[in-house]
């Protein structure tokens, strides 16, 4: 039986009709967990996916970014985050069987590793590969992070400037022999630390998700004309290394300011595309569509609007792009490089 998430009536007051139903998509970011109390579907495990996926949208493929679930309990400590690979390639391959539909289900898996432990890291990586079944692809460790007491933080606690600290990037160095991919979870802020992780590590693939994260709360509400000004120009050196790609979404939760989820009625998808069209358009010119990547975010983006709704407001974006355009922003471009 599906678990539904806690505002789903309160979604349910915008319903659409799909747009271009037929168009390939594969999802590049998304998170599977259960009892979880801290977001507003505490359960999202492979009927709840599937519920949100099979809504019209032809979604093909998703990848499962790590979200701190499932660890194992006991062994050593450093090991215990390859337990979420392990529930993760179960769910993948129930999936894969085609017994729950077309879509395939985490046919990609980002796991994490606590980076900090240097060289040690090489093991853990190893561990996910053998753990993942074929589908392991790399690591997210974020290193979200703002002065403000008002922000909130990554879950790990990272302290301030954690990606240019030497046993970061010593466990950092893990990934490239390994052929292993580093989703990059930051504030905007951060960005600048981002690129010189990058220029220190060109033969590695770093993902920038949800556009690094412009914040729009505590002291950086009521100024998203300010917060975009100041990002645009770390997201165009950014987008100078070539081996960054970036992904389109994940700006409707609560930290980015919008407030979608205090309105008596939740956005409808051209509200959405109207109120953030300037993000995705300038990292689009950037980054080029070779190098982005539409995401869902869910079931977190879930606090602002349905499955259904994101996916429409990213099309509507993306309307005055040629089909080769289209075709690389919602499906090959995550398809290669999370090699699916």
């Amino acid at each position: 039986m599906v678990e539904r998430s806690n505002n789903h009536d309160w979604l349910a007051q915008v319903d659409e009709e799909i747009l271009e139903p037929d168009l390939p998509i594969c999802d590049p970011h998304h998170h599977l967990w259960d009892k979880t109390r801290v977001h507003v579907q505490p359960r999202y495990l492979l009927d709840e996916i599937l519920e949100d996926v099979n809504c019209g949208h032809n979604i093909v493929s998703t990848v499962f970014i790590e979200c701190g679930a499932m660890f194992k309990t006991d062994g050593p400590e450093h090991l215990r985050p390859v337990g979420e690979t392990e529930f993760v390639n179960g769910i993948a391959a129930m999936s894969a069987s085609g017994v729950y539909g077309k879509t395939r289900v985490a046919a990609g898996i980002i796991g994490t590793v606590d980076l900090r432990i240097g060289a040690l890291a090489g093991e853990v990586l190893d561990a996910h590969i053998a753990a993942g079944g074929g589908r392991f692809r790399g690591i997210r460790r974020a290193i979200s992070w703002d002065a403000s007491p008002e922000i909130r933080n990554h879950r790990t606690e990272p302290p301030e400037g954690l990606m240019m600290q030497e046993d970061y990037r010593r466990g950092f160095a893990e990934l490239g022999p390994r052929g292993m991919t580093f989703e990059a979870w930051c504030y905007h802020k951060q960005i600048p630390e981002v690129t010189d992780l990058a220029r220190a590590f060109p033969d590695t693939t770093i993902i920038l998700d949800h556009f690094g994260g412009p914040l729009g709360t505590g002291p950086y509400a009521g100024k998203a004309d300010e917060v975009f000004e100041a990002w645009k120009p770390m997201a165009k050196e950014l987008a100078g290394c070539p081996n960054v790609v970036a992904k389109l979404g994940g700006i409707n939760m609560d930290v980015n300011g919008f407030g979608w989820h205090d309105k008596p009625t939740p956005p409808t998808s051209q509200e959405l595309a109207d109120a953030t069209r300037r993000y995705y358009d300038f990292t689009i010119e950037a980054f080029g569509v070779d190098r982005c990547m539409f995401e869902s975010n869910f079931p977190v983006d879930k606090l602002s609007c349905s499955y259904a709704v994101v996916w429409n407001s990213f099309k509507r974006i993306a309307s005055g792009a040629s089909t080769a355009e289209k075709t690389a922003l919602f499906h090959d471009t995550a398809a290669r490089v999370y090699s699916l």
